[in-house]
């Protein structure tokens, strides 16, 4: 059965998911097993991932040209040409390099560190850390975490050694030496009486690490059985070093019994959710980490969900908390009328959270900090205020998105990407749109359409549906790269909004490790460019889109 067949049902692919988070494919440092055969199959795959004996050496010397967040500790998602290695000229001429493929993927949602020649990349589903030739492809190294992973990586030079940063679904932290691959220390991330899983980035900035905590009860409150809801986000900082905790903060208190009771009988309890799925930005200016949340999960609801707040960089106290939507209760309950979706007159339940990282932009003499929200909303927030300063909405926003990941910033534009499935509202506006960050006045925009046929359908699940741009964008020199959940990658001018580039990513690959390779949806935080290439993973299975599980590099033709 080849790969494409295989993702193409939907409860194939929930039984796969459910599989993989049991194979064990784990790390001798961290003291799991597996058994013989599948020890033998993945040594297959790894060993065929590899580069020649000879060329395993990983050069650190240069700086790095890409990262999640930038030195600063800033998200803008902006790469100038000279860090990129990339003019705007070179996109209408980028070609396929190489393309290598993850076996047991479904979905490719990383981003990588790019330092010179070679790529870092975090293959969430096989929980592995691959060192990649950027020219070639092969691995230099591989780092086998012990679990499925969900962040994508930090880098920093500790004590002159370059060391890489990320965490996993368990809420574990992992530094690693970045020359070899080998385990500094293994750390729990997670806050006191609390258990979540770590979605975004965990930032580095002076001595310490910044961990954002996405518990919730989301996808538990769908158990009827479950008494929702408990967990919710939380940042906890850790000293770069020994991975010591330093400080904690909660978006609320500890869930407790809160008088309810489902229509099955089941007791209730809260407040939960909150999660913050996002990575941190750090304000160095005034000395504050600035993190984005998501909805609560049960009642009572908190002035913390969906909502950007600023916490102190060395105590974790609260500075100020702006919240965009009050009383937004949702859990998977909610999606299908489950008993643990209790709804109150003044109860939202739209599920609109922020999705992607609030960004620190200077305009007009001023600072700000801008962010997308899965309502469709772009916010500009004064960051010693909380205040408002300017708002756009694109569309009515759903659970998907509006804004599901997050928005790229130049010096004069913000690049809000929109999602908005056309079954999910009516007012469904999918695409990319742009608005200069001084004023919020609106500059140009591009609305996708979708792309079906018979090949591509055959291909592509609800192709007519599933079209829009969710993927978190990146600027790089004057244009910007986005791409949808058809497979589609795109790159316009940032100025003018002219295509300068389109490419469909849903086909088959030759890889360069052997591994049967497919294209399909992109999402998430699966573009990035550094070293003159341009990188993206092409696969999302979540949500009902087509997995896929292929890493693809571009360069411009020579």
């Amino acid at each position: 059965m080849s790969f494409r067949t295989l993702f193409k049902s939907r409860s194939t692919l929930q039984s796969l998911a459910t599989a993989c988070l049991g194979l064990g494919l784990v790390s001798a440092q961290i003291g799991f097993s597996q058994d013989a055969a599948t020890e033998s199959a993945v040594s297959d795959w790894v060993a065929a991932s590899l580069c020649a004996e000879d060329s395993r050496a990983v050069d650190l010397q240069q700086a790095p040209s890409f990262t999640f967040t930038s030195a600063d500790g800033n998200n803008p998602r902006h790469l100038d040409a000279a860090t990129a290695g990339l003019t705007t000229d070179d996109m209408a001429s980028l070609e396929l390099a190489w393309a290598i493929a993850f076996p047991d993927t479904s979905s490719m949602r990383a981003a990588p560190v790019i330092l010179g020649d070679t790529l870092f990349y975090s293959a969430t589903d096989a929980g592995r850390v691959f060192a990649l030739d950027t020219r070639s492809g092969c691995a230099r190294w591989v780092y086998e975490a012990g679990t499925r992973l969900r962040s994508s990586l930090a880098y920093s030079v500790v004590d002159d050694r370059g060391t890489l940063v990320f965490g996993d679904q368990r809420g574990m932290i992992h530094s690693l030496n970045a020359a070899d691959g080998s385990a500094n220390w293994v750390v729990s991330g997670q806050a006191t009486d609390n258990q979540a899983m770590i979605t975004g980035t965990p930032v580095i900035h002076d001595d310490k690490i910044i961990v954002p905590l996405s518990g919730s009860g989301v996808i538990t409150g769908g158990n009827p059985k479950f008494e929702c809801c408990d967990n919710h986000g939380a940042v906890t900082a850790l000293n770069l070093i020994t991975g010591e905790k330093l400080w904690e903060y909660h978006t609320m208190p500890t869930a407790e019994y809160n008088g309810m009771v489902s229509s099955t009988g089941v007791k209730q309890r809260g407040p939960s959710g909150a999660p913050i799925w996002t990575t941190p930005t750090i304000d160095a200016k005034r000395g504050q980490v600035i993190v984005t949340t998501g909805e609560n999960t049960s009642h009572p609801t908190t002035g913390t969900s969906d909502a950007i707040i600023a916490i102190d960089i060395d105590t974790g106290a609260e500075k100020w908390v702006f919240q965009a939507l009050e009383n937004d209760m949702w859990n998977f309950s909610c999606s299908a009328a489950g008993p643990n979706c209790i709804i109150l007159p003044d109860t939202n339940s739209v599920d609109f959270d922020f999705g992607g990282p609030a960004i620190l932009v200077e305009a007009n003499g001023q600072e700000l900090l801008v962010a997308g929200q899965k309502s469709g909303d772009l916010w500009a927030i004064n960051p010693d205020t909380g205040a408002v300063v300017w708002n756009q909405r694109v569309g009515d926003g759903t659970a998907l998105g509006g804004n599901h990941w997050g928005i790229a910033a130049n010096a004069e534009r913000a690049f809000m990407t929109v999602n908005d499935p056309a079954n999910m509202v009516e007012n469904n506006q999918p695409g990319l749109y742009t608005y200069f960050t001084g004023t919020g006045e609106a500059s140009w925009s591009y609305e996708v359409q979708p792309e079906c046929g018979a090949e591509r359908s055959d291909r592509l699940r609800r192709c007519e549906l599933l079209y829009g741009f969710s993927a978190t964008p990146l600027s790089v020199d004057g244009a910007v790269i986005t791409a949808g959940l058809d497979g589609r990658l795109f790159i316009f001018n940032s100025e003018t909004g002219e295509q300068l580039f389109k490419y469909d990513t849903v086909k088959d690959y030759d890889t360069v490790n052997g591994v049967e390779g497919y294209g399909g949806s992109i999402d998430s935080h699966s573009i990035a460019a550094g070293s003159g290439m341009v990188f993206v993973g092409s696969g999302y299975g979540s949500f009902s889109q087509v997995a896929g599980n292929v890493l693809l590099a571009f360069k411009p033709a020579e």
